[in-house]
């Protein structure tokens, strides 16, 4: 029964992240990964909170964390796309917005995960 609840989530996970990008491409009309950025600060936050609902505060049972953490921000979350992306800009000519990408990332998805923890230990 775990491994359905993996594949219900990665498969929400999945389709999240193909919306949010077709949504967020034309922002900057492929020159800057927006897409990717969103789901991986999005999945950050919403990682964070999720773990001090269902493992820290116990709100949910196993199936619910397998389901929610490894199968939906396993699959919303891209980080190898950020990985492919960043370097595909490097190759294209643009270490500056590599580089900005990798700072940008790493930093607002550490601060989302920091918030959610925060904020779910004092509210949940």
């Amino acid at each position: 029964m775990q491994w359905l609840a993996i594949a219900f989530g990665g498969a929400i996970g999945a389709l999240l992240r193909h919306l949010i990008t077709i949504w967020s491409h034309p922002v900057f009309e492929g020159r800057f990964p927006l897409g990717t950025l969103i789901v991986n600060v999005t999945g950050s936050f919403l990682i964070g909170i999720s773990y001090v609902a269902i493992v820290q505060r116990g709100l949910l049972g196993e199936e619910w964390r397998l389901m929610i953490m490894t199968g939906l921000f396993g699959a919303l979350t891209t980080f190898s796309t950020f990985s492919l992306d960043t370097v595909l800009l490097w190759h294209n000519g643009q270490p500056l917005t590599a580089l900005t990408n990798i700072l940008v990332s790493l930093l607002a998805c550490l601060a989302a995960t920091a918030v959610a923890v925060t904020l779910g230990m004092k509210y949940l």
